[in-house]
C-alpha cells in the first residue's frame, strides 16, 4: 500500500529549484550546450539512444544535460518522450552489408574481402589520463575542410555528420563489402537462416505488444537491443567464465551508416527517406552438431545505435546463449534463461522499480513492524526472553 506525501507541494517545488541549479553547477562557468554534447560526447549518445529506443542525437543530448550527466535517467527521460510520438510507418529491414563503412574488424580471419579499417577506436591507446585536455581550447574555429578531415567518418569520405550537405564534390557511393559470416556460409561452416529472404515471419512489435516467455527471436533482440549496457555485458562476460557452453569469436564488428527505406501505400515501392548510423556485431561460436545438424558455427546478433561497440558485443553473446533451448543444449546459467534476462535487462523497469523504494511506505511498514513484535512475544512466551530488546514477560502479556 502506497500513502500519498500530503503538504508537501512546497518541498517538491523548492525540491525542483535545487535540481536546477545543482544541473546548472557554477554560474560562473560557461553552460554546456545540446550541440557541444551530441558532438563530444558521442558515445552517450548513442548508448541513451539505443535503450531509450529513439534514434535523434539531439534528443539524446538534450535528455543527457537535463539528467545531469545520469544515462539511465537520460534513457528514461528518452523513452518517456518516444511514447508522446505518433508512428508515421514502418521501414524495411536495413541492408548492414550495404553500410557505408567507418570501421570494420574481424576476429576470425587476417585477410577478408574489402579489407580491415580500423576506424576510431579506444581498442588500442594507452588507458592514461590525458592532462593536455585541461588545457584544451573551449571553443575551436575548424573551418569545413578541418572538420571532414577529423572526422572519423573522413576515412569513407563523408561528412562528421554522415550527411551530405550543400554543393560540394561529389562522393562516389561505396561498393558492399562482404560480410565474414557470408565467407562461413559459403563453404557450409556457418548456420544458416531458418527462412529465405522474402519469407522472413513478421517480427514481434515490442513497442505495442507485452512481452512473453518463451519470446520468439525478434521479441529477444528488441529486448536486448534497448537493454541495459552494463547488465548485458555483465552477462556476456559471465558466459565466457564458464556460465555456459560459447566459445566465441568476433565473426565481424561493423560501424557505419545505413539507408533507411519504407514502402508508401500510395507508390508501392520502397524509397530512401535517410540514413542513420549504427553498429553490428556478429558473433560466432562452435556447435558440436546433432543427429539433424552437422558440426558447425552458430551466431549470436547485436546491433545498437550510433557507435555503440560494447554493447553490440555484450548483445551478441547474449543473443547467442538464449538460443541455447533452441540448438539442444541444456541450459545451466543465468544468460540462458529466457525469463531471467529479458525481464531484467531493462534499466528503466529495473530503476522505477528499486527506486519506488523511497516513496512513504508508511503503512506497509508498521504492518510489518506490528507483525515483527507479536512473533517476539509469542517466542518470548515459548522460550524466555533472550536478546537485546527482548520483551519482558510483563509486555509479552
Amino acid at each position: 500500500m502506497y500513502v500519498a506525501v500530503k503538504g508537501g507541494e512546497r518541498a517538491i517545488e523548492s525540491s525542483w529549484d535545487l535540481l536546477a541549479r545543482a544541473r546548472r553547477g557554477n554560474p560562473n562557468v560557461p553552460a554546456l550546450t545540446v550541440t557541444q554534447i551530441r558532438e563530444q560526447m558521442r558515445l552517450a549518445v548513442a548508448r541513451v539512444m539505443s535503450e531509450g529506443a529513439l534514434y535523434d542525437e539531439t534528443l539524446a543530448a538534450l535528455a543527457i544535460k537535463q539528467a545531469a550527466g545520469d544515462l539511465v535517467e537520460a534513457i528514461f527521460l528518452l523513452r518517456a518522450y518516444r511514447t508522446t510520438l505518433p508512428r508515421l510507418g514502418t521501414t524495411r529491414a536495413v541492408d548492414t552489408a550495404a553500410m557505408r563503412l567507418s570501421r570494420r574488424i574481424s576476429a576470425t580471419f587476417k585477410d577478408v574481402p574489402g579489407g580491415q579499417t580500423l576506424g576510431a577506436t579506444y581498442d588500442y591507446t594507452q588507458r592514461l589520463l590525458d592532462f593536455s585536455l585541461l588545457d584544451e581550447d573551449e571553443v575551436h574555429d575548424l573551418d569545413a575542410h578541418d572538420t571532414q578531415r577529423t572526422s572519423p567518418d573522413a576515412a569513407v569520405g563523408c561528412p562528421a555528420d554522415g550527411v551530405a550537405h550543400g554543393a560540394g564534390p561529389t562522393v562516389p557511393p561505396l561498393l558492399p563489402i562482404p560480410r565474414v559470416t557470408d565467407i562461413l556460409q559459403r563453404d557450409g561452416l556457418l548456420e544458416t537462416s531458418a527462412h529465405a529472404d522474402n519469407d522472413d515471419p513478421e517480427p514481434h512489435d515490442l513497442v505495442h505488444s507485452p512481452l512473453f516467455t518463451p519470446a520468439s527471436r525478434t521479441a529477444r533482440l528488441q529486448n536486448l537491443a534497448r537493454g541495459d549496457e552494463g547488465f548485458l555485458l555483465a552477462l556476456g562476460y559471465s558466459t565466457q567464465r564458464g556460465y555456459g557452453n560459447d566459445h566465441p569469436f568476433v565473426g565481424e564488428i561493423r560501424i557505419g551508416h545505413v539507408a533507411i527505406e519504407i514502402v508508401p501505400e500510395e507508390l508501392g515501392f520502397a524509397i530512401d527517406i535517410g540514413e542513420i548510423a549504427v553498429t553490428e556485431c556478429q558473433m560466432v561460436t562452435q556447435f558440436g552438431g546433432n543427429r539433424e545438424v552437422p558440426p558447425q558455427f552458430t551466431q549470436g546478433y547485436g546491433l545498437a545505435f550510433g557507435h555503440n561497440e560494447r554493447k553490440a558485443l555484450a548483445m551478441s553473446l547474449v543473443d547467442r546463449a538464449l538460443r541455447t533451448q533452441e540448438l539442444g543444449d541444456e541450459i545451466t546459467s543465468p544468460a540462458q534463461q529466457q525469463e531471467f534476462v529479458l525481464y531484467h535487462s531493462d534499466n528503466v523497469e529495473a530503476s522505477g522499480f528499486v527506486q519506488h523504494l523511497k516513496l512513504p511506505h508508511y503503512v506497509d511498514f508498521q504492518a510489518e513492524l506490528e507483525l515483527v513484535r507479536r512473533l517476539r512475544a509469542e517466542h518470548a512466551r515459548t522460550h524466555g526472553p533472550s536478546g537485546p530488546g527482548a520483551p519482558t514477560t510483563q509486555e509479552a502479556a
